[in-house]
């Protein structure tokens, strides 16, 4: 067979492999990763052996790795590591460090030598930033105690990366040879980053405006992919790592304002060529090998997530964190990253460590990996058995929150309490409004009690925790985060626990409106939609339309896209706008128990026909939307709130309760 259908035929086998797992993963809530590990262990030399020409695509799967550090190297920016500086250089740098010494001790101990117990070391001192970083997003933790603590120590994690990927490879050299060889890497790393940072931001910025402005977008890709492979490649000649060439061109950029553009351009092809890196990690897997050494495995496992665990805990206690927080930090980081599976492959080839301790510590640091999203979802469980402080934390938590609560009814609940919270809040306060708000940033929570804002430190997404706050008693909920996931397990808390509430949405962008309305939203306000309006208005204001018909078209508009928009109730003062037309109003009729309408269905009183729009029938204390098709028969006491102008509602009035 032709060569090149043989390399077509393994490629089709690769992607239908690799799409029916991460299809599987995906439905498991598990991260895609995990699939491409398994299709690679399936498909590789060691077990099925569908894949042929392995090598070529390993070293297709490298610029996997490339356009991942790229990726890092954009989130390295010096403002944010000043900002993180403890958790980064305090937490983290003692967590690489402190792992490492041991492995290097444990190694020497077992009579290893010193380069099998650094490589072991260093491999063991990663955990995985795009796993941990997506599962704590997932749970609206990035922003409490211990997700700062694991981003701040994955970032140090990622940033020792780079001196390892000069270190491991040089390992098998003697002694003499490895200082020489060390020393003139780690020059030139240093020099290349000295340029990067002194002369490349400018340089940079200048060349991808010059692109920017020519206007397409295929350009400013090609442009990007162009930098990122040329510095790879210059660091390739220069003896050093290809991803170290990546890491920096992803720092020169990460200075310029075209950062943003420049990640979600470069996003599709890290992600795929990233998965495809994974696939060749699990065809290294040799299970023969595995399961000839299962308890080497089982131990090598133990040890990697029980001794992470523990160590970081430790660290993270001293260094002043409380025992829960600790706990949860430890758990986090117990595991594996990908950074661990690149060192791990550039150590193979140097045969300082045992093949069979090499395939044993890569099956322990998949399992690692795989037990990860459920170590993570149990957490608050571990941390309760393990802390008996955590429940006296957790129950002040609650008595603080419901000490705001107690004594409100009607009251509105702030979930978020941000830019957009803050100014919900203000605009509350000025309407004599009672609120409540949680918040999950401790330096915001504190700064605002102390100003006497009712807001308090707690995590939205628990249940516990809108209970506290009385969504029993609540007239309304307010999610102020653009979060889609987050929102959708919170509003399925809200309907559970109180299903008559109304919840008011924030979400970034239209798409969003079906899925959060299906989830028990009220009401959803797109960012995209509300900007887009307010720029019209303005625009039209500044071309001449008068003031009265701008604020009446932004109205209408409004009241297409916002159900609970639609229409004001009428007061004295709004009879007419500044065009002399009536505007649109919304009116209740309560059905007394001789009311006309008693037992029938909407649909059948006509009240379309009379230019009336029915929008919303009380009952029993709640309000929900109706439709002619769903609404049922009317009872009475039922409030029938109508939409219309105001000769249409008074027909619509007669027919309701006459006839």
């Amino acid at each position: 067979m032709d060569s090149a259908v043989v390399s077509l035929q393994s490629v089709l086998v690769l992607l239908a492999s690799s799409v029916l797992a991460v299809a599987v993963c995906r439905s498991l809530q598990l991260p895609p990763m995990i699939g491409y590990l398994a299709t690679g262990l399936a498909l590789g030399p060691h077990a099925l052996g569908l894949v042929s020409g392995i090598e070529e695509t390993r070293r297709l799967a490298e610029f996997g790795v490339v356009f991942l550090m790229f990726s890092i190297g954009l989130e390295f920016s010096l403002p944010k590591l000043l900002a993180m500086r403890r958790a980064v250089f305090g937490l983290g740098l003692a967590q690489v460090s402190a792992t490492i010494a041991l492995a290097l001790g444990a190694a020497l101990a077992a009579g290893a030598s010193w380069q099998a117990g650094l490589t072991l070391g260093g491999i063991a001192a990663m955990s995985s930033t795009a796993m941990v970083s997506r599962l704590l997003a997932e749970r609206l933790e990035l922003d409490t105690a211990h997700g700062r603590q694991v981003i701040g120590m994955l970032l140090f994690q990622d940033l020792a990366v780079v001196p390892l990927l000069v270190l491991l490879p040089a390992l098998d050299q003697s002694a003499d040879a490895l200082g020489a060889a060390l020393a003139i890497a780690l020059g030139k790393a240093v020099l290349a980053l000295a340029v990067v940072i002194t002369l490349g931001p400018r340089l940079m910025r200048a060349w991808l405006g010059i692109v920017a402005r020519r206007r397409s977008n295929e350009l400013f890709v090609l442009n990007v992919l162009l930098v990122t492979l040329l510095l790879a490649f210059v660091t390739g000649l220069a003896g050093l790592s290809l991803v170290l060439g990546a890491f920096l061109a992803g720092m020169l950029i990460s200075e310029t304002e075209f950062r943003f553009q420049v990640e979600e351009d470069i996003k599709p092809f890290r992600d795929v060529l990233l998965g495809l890196f994974f696939v060749t990690v699990g065809m290294m897997l040799d299970l023969r090998l595995v399961l000839g050494e299962f308890p080497l495995v089982m131990l090598l496992f133990a040890l990697l997530v029980g001794a992470k665990f523990a160590l970081i805990a430790l660290l993270s206690t001293a260094f002043g964190s409380a025992p829960g927080t600790a706990l949860r930090v430890g758990i986090a980081l117990a595991q594996a990253g990908e950074f661990g599976f690149v060192l791990l492959s550039l150590a193979a080839p140097t045969r300082v460590v045992p093949e069979p301790v090499l395939q044993g510590l890569l099956a322990a640091m998949i399992l690692s990996m795989l037990a990860t999203p459920f170590l993570i979802a149990a957490s608050d469980r571990i941390v309760m058995r393990l802390s008996g402080a955590e429940w006296m934390l957790r129950s002040l938590e609650l008595h603080r929150i419901a000490a705001q609560s107690i004594e409100v009814e009607r009251h509105v609940i702030v979930l978020g309490y941000g830019r957009n919270g803050q100014r919900l809040a203000r605009l509350l306060d000025a309407e004599g409004v009672r609120y409540v708000a949680l918040d999950l940033d401790p330096e915001r929570v504190r700064e605002a009690a102390l100003a006497g804002d009712a807001v308090v430190f707690a995590d939205s997404s628990r249940r516990e925790a809108l209970v506290a706050a009385g969504i029993a008693r609540a007239a309304g909920v307010v999610v102020t985060f653009a979060d889609v996931d987050a929102a959708v397990r919170v509003l399925t808390h809200i309907h559970a626990l109180n299903p008559a509430v109304p919840v008011i949405v924030r979400a970034r962008d239209e798409d969003d409106i079906p899925r959060l309305t299906a989830a028990g939203a009220s009401e959803v306000v797109p960012e995209a939609f509300e900007s887009g309006v307010m720029l019209a208005s303005h625009t039209l204001v500044l071309v001449g339309v008068p003031l009265s018909r701008v604020m009446r078209r932004m109205s209408q508009v409004r009241g297409e896209q916002y159900q609970l928009l639609r229409g004001l109730f009428h007061g004295s003062g709004d009879e007419l706008d500044g065009d002399g037309e009536a505007l649109a109003r919304l009116h209740s009729v309560t059905l007394d128990e001789h009311a006309h309408a008693l037992g029938r269905p909407l649909a059948q009183l006509g009240l379309d026909a009379l230019g009336v729009q029915v929008r919303a029938v009380r009952r029993r204390g709640a309000r929900s939307k109706l439709t002619a098709a769903g609404a049922g028969a009317l009872q009475a006491g039922d409030v029938v709130v109508l939409l219309g102008d105001p000769e249409s509602l008074a027909a619509a009035e007669v027919r309701l309760l006459r006839g």
